[in-house]
């Protein structure tokens, strides 16, 4: 069984609807597929179907921008349900931060010489939940300005460089309780990924094991052998699940194929087995896998 639990379409940043993304996993030899947007739920309905018509098992989740002591974690929400008030209040927020900065960074853009509009940006992100960096880079290339989007990061919108503004992420502590009491489990997201130092770390960890988290996203394109094995071994001792994914965003990534990394089917059951439990607990209408 392949098993890929972190992807995403165009109704956050990837490239793909999300019937294309189905149609995707399904040709590169998926058996379960995670729908992971950042900060929505917009594309689960579209993926359900496509997934239903094409055989596939589809867990559907969602990638909440979050903060831990001023530094951003990106915060896996498996199955909670979408329509619970306190988690709908927070997302809310944090789109509201992702398309406000929008307009900052193109200011910035624009003392550099590099004249871009917000209608370039909106002619690239569609029907996004919301606007960002993404598109901006999207748009970027569009305009001619730089190759692909790693190159509009590295020169433009990374922290540190010229054009990067800084936005609100949700309280990481608050989410991963919003989430339980929606019925949902959460992994931490690519932990250590881009980063020069192991943060969060195990003491770190163990705290958010206590609030809730369900487990850690190991196998990923942005940790080496080392950090991987260091934060399987962290799992290990917290008893939390280990995933492994793509982050697959279509042609907005490269080296972010499906499937390059993938979960173990006992990780899968122990994850689903958690979701359900907490579905219980949460007494919400949240959904199961497909």
């Amino acid at each position: 069984m392949r098993i890929d639990l972190h992807t995403h379409t165009r109704a956050s940043d990837g490239t793909q609807s999300p019937t294309e993304l189905v149609e995707a996993a399904v040709a590169a030899g998926l058996d379960v597929l995670g729908l992971t947007d950042h900060d929505t739920a917009e594309g689960w309905a579209e993926a359900e179907r496509a997934a239903d018509a094409a055989g596939l098992r589809l867990v559907r989740g969602m990638e909440i921008s979050t903060k831990l002591d001023g530094r951003g974690v990106h915060l896996l929400a498996y199955l909670p349900d979408p329509t619970y008030p306190p988690l709908v209040a927070l997302l809310d927020k944090v789109l509201d931060g992702r398309s406000s900065r929008v307009p900052a960074v193109l200011e910035r853009l624009h003392a550099l010489g590099i004249e871009l509009t917000a209608h370039d940006v909106h002619r690239v992100s569609g029907d996004a939940a919301a606007s960002g960096r993404p598109h901006i880079a999207d748009a970027l290339v569009a305009a001619g300005v730089v190759r692909d989007r790693d190159e509009a990061f590295r020169r433009f919108l990374n922290p540190g460089m010229p054009a990067y503004v800084d936005r609100y992420a949700a309280p990481l502590r608050d989410t991963i309780r919003a989430v339980a009491e929606a019925g949902g489990v959460s992994v931490i997201a690519h932990a250590w990924g881009r980063r020069t130092a192991r943060i969060p770390d195990e003491a770190a960890l163990a705290e958010l094991a206590d609030l809730g988290l369900a487990g850690l996203e190991v196998d990923h394109q942005d940790h080496d052998a080392s950090q991987r094995e260091a934060l399987r071994g962290i799992a290990r001792d917290l008893d939390l699940v280990v995933t492994g994914s793509s982050d697959h965003h279509g042609t907005g990534k490269v080296d972010h194929e499906l499937a390059c990394n993938t979960t173990a089917p006992q990780e899968l059951e122990r994850l689903l087995d958690l979701a359900a439990a907490a579905r219980r607990t949460s007494g919400r209408d949240a959904p199961e896998p497909l």
